[in-house]
């Protein structure tokens, strides 16, 4: 009996709160602007750069000499 009334009563409340109209819409006053885009390109190559070579894969050494693992590196159950 105690399930039955508040599954009545949450409906009733949830239905009174959602019927009720509080929120009114009001009208903004809009505006538009127009926009002007300027660019300007600087196509000038430097001659001084280096060329830096591509490697499949990246940083690899590194990346290997950074993931070694010691003998005290395991979890140790207390």
């Amino acid at each position: 009996m105690k399930t039955i009334f508040t599954i009545i009563a949450v409906t009733f409340f949830g239905t009174m709160a959602f019927a009720q109209d509080i929120s009114k819409e009001t009208k903004v006053a809009t505006f538009t602007m127009g926009v002007e885009l300027k660019v300007e390109m600087n196509n000038t190559i430097r001659k001084d750069r280096k060329t830096a070579r591509l490697y499949k894969f990246k940083n690899s050494r590194i990346k290997k000499e950074l993931s070694f693992k010691t003998k005290r590196n395991n979890a140790k159950l207390a």
